[in-house]
């Protein structure tokens, strides 16, 4: 049983390998949307890409990993609707063209042209800061919503003409398309855009529009808790029974939408142990991917990141050596 983290690109050449390898992580998860909004990284350019992600593997070998996936963001011409939502689709066949020519098994994806939501972090055990979704709070002070407001058939629509043009793609490089939620994960027009990857139904349909073994899910557990709470453990089976979970984002949270924190994991809602043996007695072997830590008071950047992925990596190393032996 696999254990993973992400690494953003520019952090390559830093001691966060070497720091990841130390604390027994397994493969690596290689963070590409800040690449692409900060650095110019272009998805059209598939030979130079190609040798990026080659290199970009050497690295993760040679520091003793695998790295496993990339994450990029569908390109948001196309969610909402641009003219050049074509173009932008024939581009990403030819990044999973790349991927699959620079032997990287699966990508990472999101279909969320508006990101991700927030509001003041609250605090926790020690002093520490987690992330934080009020939805009263949001609903009163959102400042970044899209008009004129894109309608679920609108967003539904667009979703299956891309998947029906990647998929085949993705099948053809021999590369696995993992769709993470919404987050929060609200199936309503939060941020002025229809949020389509939220429910569970939702993921139901995304996956019976195009059947393949090439459409799978990033299962955050965090986000589907957040919407489900207790009903997540028949998520985790239902989508780990079906072979739709390419890697779980193994998250706890306190509360349920509207309002909730994203804690450690030994100090939330789910019982942690639990959702792992569902995974196990599924067929799941992962890998297992903390995603996010709350932030430790008094430290940032990288020192505090670090400390928590180290706590939390070696609770998740404890579990699996209990659950998995």
């Amino acid at each position: 049983m696999l254990i993973q983290d992400q690494i953003g690109w520019d952090d390559l050449d830093s001691d966060w390998l070497s720091f990841f390898k130390a604390i027994s992580v397994d493969t690596i998860h290689l963070e590409c949307r800040r690449a692409v909004a900060q650095s110019g990284l272009d998805i059209g350019e598939t030979k130079k890409l190609e040798n990026m992600f080659s290199e970009a593997r050497e690295k993760v070998e040679k520091a003793g990993m695998k790295l496993n996936n990339v994450f990029f963001s569908a390109p948001k011409e196309i969610p909402l609707g641009d003219p050049s939502a074509d173009e932008k689709t024939e581009q990403w066949c030819g990044l999973l063209e790349a991927l699959g020519n620079a032997g990287i098994p699966a990508l990472g994806w999101n279909f969320k042209p508006m990101g991700n939501f927030r509001t003041e972090s609250a605090t926790g055990r020690g002093g520490v800061k987690y992330s934080t979704f009020d939805y009263d709070t949001h609903m009163r002070e959102r400042t970044n919503v899209y008009a004129p407001e894109i309608s679920e058939a609108d967003m539904w629509g667009r979703m299956e003409t891309f998947l029906k043009a990647v998929i085949p793609a993705a099948e053809k490089a021999g590369v696995k398309m993992a769709l993470h939620p919404d987050d929060p994960p609200i199936p309503e027009p939060l941020g002025g855009v229809w949020q389509i990857c939220s429910s569970k139904d939702q993921f139901r349909r995304v996956f019976d529009s195009v059947p393949s073994d090439s459409n799978r899910m990033l299962f955050c557990q965090g986000c589907m808790t957040e919407l489900l709470g207790q009903e997540v453990y028949g998520f985790i089976e239902e989508m780990a029974s079906k072979n739709k979970i390419q890697w779980v984002h193994f998250r706890n949270v306190k509360g349920q939408l509207p309002y909730f924190e994203e804690v450690f994991p030994d100090n939330g809602d789910i019982d942690m142990k639990r959702a792992m043996e569902i995974y196990r007695d599924n067929g799941f072997n992962g890998p297992f991917m903390m995603d996010h830590t709350p932030k430790f008071a008094g430290e940032n950047g990288p020192l505090s990141q670090k400390l928590g992925k180290a706590y939390c990596i070696g609770y998740i190393r404890r579990l699996i050596q209990d659950v998995y032996g």
